[in-house]
């Protein structure tokens, strides 16, 4: 069967965008995994009395909790914004990914 220019361009489109999707995906875990870690280390703030330690580099610097926890929670912010527009752009390729397949599945039949 032989496949006209614009078919396979469609197919060529969609592998793009199915990579596209991918590396979306990929980014969308490590946000996730990073606001669990954040969402964990405000959890633990909220149960200390003791001394709050901050690690930057190499270095473990005693830190005041209340400045930490607003960092964190700046973070927490940052992540969750993330984590909404990649799921804007998540549906966004879905979508243009479920259209071309049926374009090209029309081609087949």
């Amino acid at each position: 069967m032989e496949i006209d220019e614009k078919t396979k361009e469609k197919i060529q489109e969609i592998q793009i965008l199915e990579q596209n999707l991918h590396n979306l995906l990929l980014q969308k875990q490590a946000f996730q995994m990073e606001l669990n870690e954040t969402e964990n280390a405000l959890s633990e703030i909220e149960k200390t009395k003791e001394d709050v330690f901050k690690i930057i580099s190499n270095l473990m610097i005693k830190t005041d909790k209340s400045k930490l926890k607003e960092e964190l929670n700046r973070k927490k912010d940052l992540l969750n914004l993330r984590l909404k527009s990649i799921d804007s752009q998540e549906n966004e390729f879905s979508s243009q990914l479920e259209d071309l397949r049926k374009e090209v599945m029309k081609k087949f039949k």
